[in-house]
């Protein structure tokens, strides 16, 4: 039997990384003898001729598809797509969405015909060979699907996975290639879990308050078959990697132990790190480690259920600091007894400790499918402005507070970005006078480059121009510059600025310039070998 997986559009912006969960869910069913194909539109561009075309070739029997909720809305456009095409496909989608409005899913789209709940590799695999096999699925747990009677939901699986029996991820099927290409950094997890309660986050509900480890001997496996894929960063996606101290430090030396030359990112509580276990982290090739500090509000902590303290976050930067390892924060606004005096305290904290040496971010509450806040929402000063799933991104306001308007969120994150892109400009004048360093001029230079593979990526350009003819072969560079010629005019960058980025993608393996046959061929390399 085969099976389609497909992966969501959603915008660059959004800094995507290759589609872990799809992975693993990949390599749950190929472990059954299920054939897996992977369709990736997040770096391929989408059109019904393609779906069209991977559909006849490829032929599965089911498709899956995955949602967040930013996501759902192009994640059930592909579905009705695929049963337009071709009614007798079977279509399941999975996610956190879904997970927590799946019955309402189910009643207001009638062309998805399964919803799977929660952890999804082994729900997968029962319910793909019992639709192979024509069985009955109505004892299969973590399942929503349509009965004789109307829609049955047969509740979570009881029994969480063991992360240690999962397969490595099938990213064998992914294209890998395209995202090395676009400077994007591969995740990977080392644990599945969180302990914690926070009001605006569905991680809890999803994978379980009891954290499961993977054996560091494990993870490092995956460490050293991502590095030989030639990423240069590792992003460790877990909810939490220092929620254990013993786990961590294991995983930190046998990283040391091995040698492996990596450098990765991880995400942590401030409240759960130490000066020990950062100098650690550091010397295993952590360069930052991202807090979600929230609010500079105590009072606002407190009710989100946040657990933490202003003065343990100035603490963990000050550990940071002292271990050499990069401290990044993320605020949310917008969160439920915000006032003017509240996110004033927010802004005034982030500058504080930007002061310290932190980078930081601001974000709006988006009040997703199974939070406290949006299933309690009485309990809370808050009042919902959208239902239109597509608004959920969090850049910008989709919630108010009785004394903070939409307007006074979006000022502030506006206010921020236009900060940040004059820096860019600042760089950028720099950079034209001859006054910037190669490692000032780095941030600009590389998000340039990444927006014009994107363009390049998601506007066909390299397969609808990657061809021309020629008697001989002349010089790579010549060729380059011929290609660079008949793009120019196909994206808003310069023709020296689409060459510029073409040679460095052949240099760096993401390209492939071949002549053969009287024919110069220019194609991005999707899937990458070890």
């Amino acid at each position: 039997m085969r099976f389609l997986i497909i992966n969501p559009y959603y915008s660059i912006s959004e800094t995507p990384s290759p589609p872990l969960g799809l992975a693993y869910i990949a390599a749950a069913l190929e472990r059954v003898g299920i054939e897996v194909k992977i369709l990736d539109l997040v770096v391929f561009p989408y059109s019904r001729q393609l779906l069209e075309s991977v559909l006849k070739n490829f032929a599965p029997k089911i498709v899956g598809t995955t949602a967040v909720t930013m996501t759902f809305d192009n994640s059930i456009d592909v579905i009705k797509e695929i049963k337009s095409i071709d009614p007798s496909i079977v279509t399941v989608m999975g996610g956190p969405h879904v997970t927590f409005c799946a019955k309402e899913t189910m009643s207001m789209f009638p062309e998805l015909d399964y919803i799977v709940l929660g952890e999804g590799e082994e729900t997968i695999t029962e319910l793909a060979s019992a639709v192979d096999e024509g069985r009955d699925v109505s004892g299969i747990e973590g399942i929503v699907f349509r009965g004789k009677s109307g829609i049955v939901d047969n509740g979570p699986r009881k029994k969480r996975i063991d992360v240690d029996s999962l397969p490595l991820p099938a990213r064998h099927l992914l294209p890998l290639g395209r995202y090395r290409a676009l400077g994007m950094p591969v995740s990977m997890t080392t644990s599945r879990g969180c302990p914690f309660k926070c009001i605006f986050c569905v991680g809890r509900k999803m994978v379980g308050a009891k954290v499961r480890y993977r054996n560091p001997q494990n993870v490092v496996d995956e460490m050293e078959h991502l590095a030989a894929f030639g990423f240069r960063q590792i992003n460790v996606a877990d909810d939490l990697f220092t929620s254990n101290e013993n786990h961590c430090l294991k995983v930190c030396d046998e990283i040391i132990r091995r040698g492996l030359l990596i450098k990765w990112t991880s995400f942590a509580r401030v409240d759960t790190v130490s000066v020990k276990v950062l100098k650690r982290m550091r010397e295993a090739g952590c360069h930052t480690v991202s807090f979600g500090v929230e609010s500079g509000n105590r009072d606002i902590l407190k009710r989100i259920k946040k657990g933490i303290t202003l003065e343990q976050v100035t603490d963990a930067v000050k550990m940071c600091n002292e271990a050499g390892v990069s401290p990044h924060a993320s605020f949310i606004l917008g969160l439920p007894g915000e006032t003017p005096e509240t996110l004033k305290e927010t802004v005034e904290f982030g500058n504080k400790i930007k002061e310290m040496g932190v980078s930081h971010g601001f974000h709006l509450l988006a009040p997703f499918p199974g939070t406290e806040v949006r299933e309690e929402k009485e309990k809370y000063d808050i009042r919902f402005l959208s239902d239109d799933w597509r608004d959920y991104h969090a850049n910008r306001a989709i919630v108010e507070t009785s004394s903070v308007t939409r307007k006074m969120l979006d000022d502030i994150v506006i206010g921020w970005e236009d900060k940040f892109n004059g820096w860019l400009g600042y760089i950028r004048e720099r950079i034209k006078s001859g006054e910037a360093s190669e490692e000032e001029a780095w941030p600009l230079v590389n998000l340039e480059r990444i927006v014009l593979v994107y363009d390049l990526m998601m506007g066909g350009i390299v397969e609808k121009m990657g061809v021309y003819e020629c008697e001989t072969a002349s010089s790579a560079s010549e060729a380059l510059g011929i290609f660079a010629d008949r793009m120019a005019g196909s994206v808003k960058q310069s023709r020296d600025e689409i060459l510029s980025v073409l040679n460095y993608e052949v240099s760096e393996g993401n390209l492939k310039l071949r002549f053969n046959n009287g024919k110069y061929n220019l194609e991005w390399i999707d899937y990458l070998k070890q």
